[in-house]
């Protein structure tokens, strides 16, 4: 067992605690034919990241706000798929007075519907796309997120499961988790901890622990 001593707990949502894999995979190779865009390399690194980041790496800068708007509501469309990933919803039900936030690259309307159709719990700080200047791999969302906890993020546990959080959590200066449900291992190194899932993850009031490693 590991114990990692924490003021707090800083959760990416998709990925990490939500699998939204099917739905956001087929909205975007829908979006993709639409912009004559290749939608193999368009997702190769897309995920943990704002979507308007993604589009201005593939669309002049007039077209992404319109190009931006177009996927989200094809993301909007469904929710066939959505599913809580193993361990969250038992990690999130027993933190035991540990406190913890949301810090996703979703807008808030993405948050709530894949949250409420995978049936997680929401905690009172949430820090999605709106609320920040500058998208993951910055730090921005993580430092909000540990001062509206009211403490230093170099107390906090981030878990993340993208190599643009896991950036974006170091650079806030915190510890990081990274769980395998949508990266290999290799692609995760930055991290300072691996796990399969959050099934190896345990709270108490002053720590996360680490199990089964």
């Amino acid at each position: 067992m590991v114990t990692l001593r924490c003021a707090a707990v800083l959760f990416d949502v998709d990925g990490t605690l939500v699998d939204s894999t099917p739905l956001i995979e087929r909205a975007a190779r829908a979006w993709a034919l639409e912009y004559g865009i290749d939608a193999d390399e368009f997702l190769a690194d897309a995920h943990g990241r704002p979507t308007s980041d993604r589009v201005a790496e593939f669309l002049p800068p007039d077209q992404v706000r319109a190009a931006t708007a177009r996927l989200d509501a094809l993301e909007a469309t469904g929710t066939e798929g959505i599913t809580a990933l193993p361990g969250a919803l038992d990690l999130l039900t027993s933190m035991n007075g540990l406190p913890w936030a949301m810090v996703t690259s979703m807008d808030r309307a993405q948050f709530t519907v894949r949250t409420d159709v995978a049936g997680v719990p929401i905690p009172p700080v949430v820090v999605t796309a709106e609320d920040v200047p500058r998208g993951k791999p910055d730090p921005y969302g993580y430092r909000l997120a540990a001062e509206k906890l009211g403490v230093d993020p170099s107390t906090c546990v981030v878990i993340e499961d993208a190599p643009a959080g896991i950036k974006a959590g170091r650079a806030a200066g915190a510890t990081v988790i990274a769980v395998t449900t949508s990266h290999a291992p290799s692609a995760l190194t930055e991290a300072h901890h691996i796990i399969p899932n959050l099934t190896h993850a345990k709270a108490t009031p002053e720590a996360l622990h680490l199990t089964d490693l």
